[in-house]
């Protein structure tokens, strides 16, 4: 479990296809901070460290992520936000993220708004009954509170220090985002459903 509070920004420094598709994350963490077995957010997606070194780890990433996520589409060079798991009696400053990408979104504008940026995104329409103005949201693993929301598509509010250890400072329209969207939301959607 994670909070939605990118801890570092990584960059994809090697992509290797075996049976699955290993890449290799250049990161700030030591290898004492992140052992094998670890649980990892990249850019949202619920990761296993299966190596790791001083400034690197290893994660394999299945035909499905590959699918589901913009993990598809990483190459050398991709920078990755980054969170460790949540451990018991840490401070909860997001909200409750699982690491269980719902989709992607795709960009669909960017503006300045003060010192802050605002986004609109485009998410699938299934989804969109789950994203609420004033809810929660997860993009590329980033906790968010939705500003506004039309049909299937929402906006969003960057602070200058999101952007800032963030990939949301060089995001541009045209680019995809993975989307989580709040676990509380899918609940109560799913109660509410007529069996």
């Amino acid at each position: 479990m994670f909070t939605g509070i990118v801890t570092d920004l990584g960059r994809v420094r090697a992509v290797e296809q075996r049976g699955d598709r290993r890449m290799t994350i250049a990161c700030r963490f030591s290898a004492t901070a992140l052992g094998v077995g670890a649980s990892i957010a990249c850019s949202g997606a619920c990761l296993t460290v299966v190596e790791a070194g001083d400034g690197w780890f290893a994660v394999d990433v299945s035909n499905e992520t590959l699918a589901k996520t913009t993990l598809g589409t990483w190459a050398v060079g991709t920078e990755v936000n980054l969170e460790r798991s949540l451990a018991a009696g840490q401070e909860l400053g997001g909200h409750f993220v699982l690491g269980h990408v719902d989709a992607t979104a795709a960009v669909i504008e960017r503006r300045a708004d003060g010192d802050s940026i605002r986004f609109a995104f485009e998410a699938p329409v299934a989804l969109a009954r789950f994203i609420a103005p004033k809810g929660s949201i997860a993009l590329d693993g980033v906790s968010l509170t939705v500003n506004e929301v039309d049909g299937a598509r929402f906006g969003v509010n960057i602070i200058p220090h999101t952007g800032a250890v963030t990939t949301f400072g060089r995001l541009r329209p045209g680019a995809r985002v993975n989307v989580e969207v709040d676990m509380i939301a899918r609940y109560l959607a799913r109660l509410v459903e007529k069996p």
